[in-house]
């Protein structure tokens, strides 16, 4: 049974109602507040918190979330894009989905739920990465790779919660990886974490390959 707690001063079922939140295995707590979301983790009823993106609060019960030991580790995930969006993107969300769900909202969520139980794997690397936002190309290096994101060397002025396409060749024999992605933070100046939300044909599986591969074969090229 998978136990998702709803923070949110409104119904928000006429707006999730077809995704994979009203599956038979699937439990919702509906609270407004930070206290019950902690209640809720208690009893063992939390396997990811949904913030509503329009709550005034949200950002001020993300920021207690993270803070707290009992819930640091949880999956938390703002719904909609709202003003206050950057601000819980920097208060420690996971991911910010949008509202009303789109064509993979329930794949994104579903691999939130799924946090794997070990440290994924970031494999340091350095190779040019080609990308976009609307019709503004810009280029950049990636400094390291995981299976859902990679951190981003690159001059262009990008904002966290944008989101923008993305393309690199990964070393043989890999291929290349063609997709999009959200900025999730700023690591620092000219560095930005993405999350790869989308992954055109089976790039997810060959990155997979690539950082789980034999290290000999994964040594990233030289600036």
């Amino acid at each position: 049974m998978i136990h998702v707690v709803v923070v949110s001063d409104r119904d928000l079922g006429p707006e999730l109602g077809d995704t994979l939140l009203f599956r038979r295995n699937v439990e919702r707590v509906c609270v407004d507040s930070s206290a019950s979301v902690f209640e809720a983790v208690e009893r063992g009823q939390a396997s990811i918190v949904l913030l509503d993106g329009a709550y005034a609060r949200a950002p001020e019960i993300a920021m207690q979330l993270r803070r707290d030991p009992l819930t640091r580790s949880l999956s938390i995930v703002a719904l909609g894009q709202t003003e206050h969006s950057l601000e819980l993107l920097e208060a420690g969300v996971n991911a910010v989905l949008p509202l009303p769900p789109g064509a993979d909202w329930d794949d994104r969520l579903e691999r939130l739920v799924h946090v794997p139980s070990r440290k994924v794997i970031r494999f340091p690397v350095s190779f040019a990465v080609g990308g976009g936002r609307a019709d503004e190309p810009f280029v950049g290096r990636a400094l390291n790779l995981s299976v859902h994101g990679l951190l981003l060397e690159s001059g262009f002025p990008l904002e966290v919660g944008e989101d923008v396409r993305l393309s690199f060749d990964l070393p043989q024999p890999y291929g290349g990886v063609r997709g999009s992605g959200t900025v999730v933070r700023m690591a620092a100046p000219e560095r930005f974490g993405i999350e790869l939300t989308s992954v055109e044909d089976d790039g997810r599986v060959r990155i997979k390959r690539f950082v789980e591969g034999p290290r000999d074969r994964r040594r990233p090229d030289r600036l």
